[in-house]
Order: structure tokens, then sequence, then C-alpha cells
């Protein structure tokens, strides 16, 4: 079932507390949530600061908040174009099958195109088949070839030092 009744616009301060809420249930769907240290303030700041580091997008309907997709620009060197890479994107549980992920990734995609850049990307998880299922279906590549790689924490420090 899909409906046309979400209205998409950039995030605002006053969706910090919305924005929040989902990234913990998207954290609870992935198992991660034992990782979630973030706070709204946190969010917030990274979001509305004087440079702010990402930007998100919402999707309301009948005056609630129920999807949100915050993103940031990363640079191809290849193309020598910056990309748009989307970090997390999510509806809730209960607003699902209506098409609202569809008509955000859709936003998307224009925001980029708008914004000239060369690419857009996002990971998945091996195992959300669904995610996959539906992401390949929107005409995206997945890259069997390529592996996250990520320093966190005490590595990071450790790393930062040079031995």
């Amino acid at each position: 079932m899909t409906s046309s009744n979400l209205t998409i616009r950039p995030a605002t301060p006053a969706d910090v507390e919305a924005i929040f809420g989902m990234i913990y249930e998207l954290a609870v769907f992935e198992k991660l949530e034992h990782m979630v240290v973030a706070t709204p303030a946190m969010l917030h700041d990274s979001l509305f600061c004087a440079k702010p580091v990402c930007e998100a997008i919402v999707g309301e309907t009948e005056g609630e908040v129920v999807t949100f997709a915050l993103f940031f620009h990363n640079f191809s060197t290849f193309l020598c174009k910056k990309g748009l890479y989307l970090e997390d994107l999510y509806v809730k549980q209960a607003r699902r099958g209506h098409g609202y992920g569809k008509q955000m990734l859709v936003a998307l995609a224009k925001l980029a195109v708008e914004r000239d850049c060369g690419r857009f990307e996002w990971s998945v998880l091996d195992w959300n088949a669904n995610a996959i299922k539906f992401y390949e279906g929107m005409g995206a590549d997945l890259l069997p070839d390529w592996r996250i790689c990520r320093v966190t924490g005490n590595a990071l420090t450790h790393m930062s030092s040079g031995t």
C-alpha cells in the first residue's frame, strides 16, 4: 500500500527529539542499542551548530514525524565531485508499508542531483534482506568487493599516536 500524505522537509531544531527517538528505535532494530552514546543535545549540535557536520530531512504525516534521513557530503577523488552519503534512514515500524521510505530516497536523490553530486551512497547490514531487496528495487547496486573499515574508541586513540 502506498500513500502520498507524507510531507518531506528539512529538519528543524524542534524535530531533534523525534529524530533521536527514531535513532534509538533503529539501534534496537539493529540490535545495537548498547552502542548508542549520543544524546538529543549532541544531535542538536551536530545538525544546527555554526558549521553543521550533517543534515536531516523528516517526513511528517498527520502532524507526526514518522521518518527521518540523516546525511552528509563526502568526496570522490575519481569523480572529483562531492557525494551525498546517507548515514541513516528510518521509518517508524507502525508507519511502514505506505511508501515513505521510497519517498525519502527519491527526495534525497533529487537533493543529490540539485547539488551536483556524483554519487548517492549508503550502507546496509548484510542480514537485512528486506532492505537489500528494497534498495535494489530502487536501482541501487550493492558493492560486494567493498568492506567498511572502522576505527573507534581506544583503537582510534592508539592509531592517532602512531605507535
